[in-house]
């Protein structure tokens, strides 16, 4: 819609396919990675959108297979430009990637120290340790509310190995 601005965040991996191995990100394949379903997540998101008055009728969030650039065209529209916050060479992959299908690609500086990782929340989740502090407290409540906060058999690590993602605890601006 011309002159109207959307946020439009991608969940990159929105089923529990096989996720192909990668170089830039060694344990994003494993099942650990995503404990929570495309729509769990989304409500999480959602969540915490809401608690830092983001307008949701100007949010959208898709399904996004970073591993299928082929179907990319299908999910997004044209013109799209990502806004990528790199904190480690697989975000730096993601970027590459976008680039070379031809989307413009803006990367956001990121902050000296991350603070909190998904491999914390998820292995204090998992130990049925303190997380709550961990995540926004919009997250807190629909977890709690929902009871996944203690679905630990989804968030028990395979190999050992636990998978980094993020729930941010501040929103960006639609101004």
């Amino acid at each position: 819609r011309a002159g109207r601005r959307e946020l439009l965040l991608g969940a990159t991996t929105p089923d529990p396919a096989p996720v192909p191995e990668e170089p830039a990100s060694t344990t994003r394949h494993l099942a650990a990675a995503n404990p929570f379903t495309f729509s769990e997540r989304s409500a999480m998101i959602r969540a915490d959108l809401a608690a830092a008055r983001v307008d949701l009728r100007r949010v959208a969030i898709l399904p996004f297979p970073i591993h299928e650039p082929e179907r990319w065209n299908r999910y997004l529209p044209a013109g799209t430009t990502h806004f990528i916050r790199v904190f480690s060479a697989w975000e730096a992959e993601k970027a590459s990637r976008l680039r070379a299908r031809g989307f413009a690609v803006i990367e956001l500086p990121a902050p000296p120290a991350k603070g909190v990782s998904g491999t914390a929340v998820r292995r204090r989740l998992a130990e049925g340790g303190d997380w709550k502090q961990l995540v926004p407290p919009a997250v807190v409540r629909l977890l709690e509310e929902k009871g996944r906060s203690k679905r630990r058999h989804r968030l028990r690590p395979r190999g050992g190995l636990l998978v980094i993602s993020l729930l941010f605890r501040t929103a960006p601006s639609l101004a």
